[in-house]
């Protein structure tokens, strides 16, 4: 049976939505992610060294920074709190440039700080699948989303 004109419309109009849904999506994944990636990503001639936790709020875990190389040790820095922080843990760190903050470094703080977009892989599957037609993407975005989600967890 041949498909009629509104038909075809129909359906492109549904692949367009569903589309940018995904885009949006995928792209607020990367925008969150990136707001603490790039300190890990582009970490070069920024002070590196080891946060030693003291406390841990609600938010926030505050500790010690022992640089590394030529950075000058600072006695109080914040870093977001996270499940895997407990105070009396030695964390490797960048601090961000002209704050007393620090982001998580390595493995472990690189796969942290892109686990939003993990989420955004997860919740974008169903949308490719289903309003996109596109099973093989939408599993494919599925499986890269949850492994990165597992490897954080084990990494951390």
């Amino acid at each position: 049976m041949k498909r009629s004109s509104s038909h075809r419309l129909v359906a492109h109009g549904r692949t367009f939505a569903a589309g940018c849904v995904v885009l949006l999506l995928l792209a607020a994944g990367v925008w969150s992610s990136w707001a603490g990636a790039h300190h890990v990503v582009l970490a070069k001639g920024r002070e590196h060294g080891t946060m030693v936790v003291t406390a841990c709020g609600e938010d926030a875990c505050t500790g010690s920074f022992v640089p590394d190389a030529d950075a000058q040790g600072r006695p109080v820095v914040t870093i977001e709190r996270s499940v895997a922080v407990e105070e009396g843990d030695r964390l490797p760190v960048v601090v961000k440039p002209g704050s007393g903050d620090v982001v998580r470094t390595g493995t472990a703080g690189f796969l942290h700080a892109w686990v939003p977009l993990g989420g955004a892989l997860v919740l974008a599957a169903p949308v490719i699948g289903g309003g996109m037609r596109l099973t093989r993407t939408a599993w494919g975005a599925g499986i890269a989303g949850a492994a990165l989600l597992t490897a954080t967890f084990v990494a951390l």
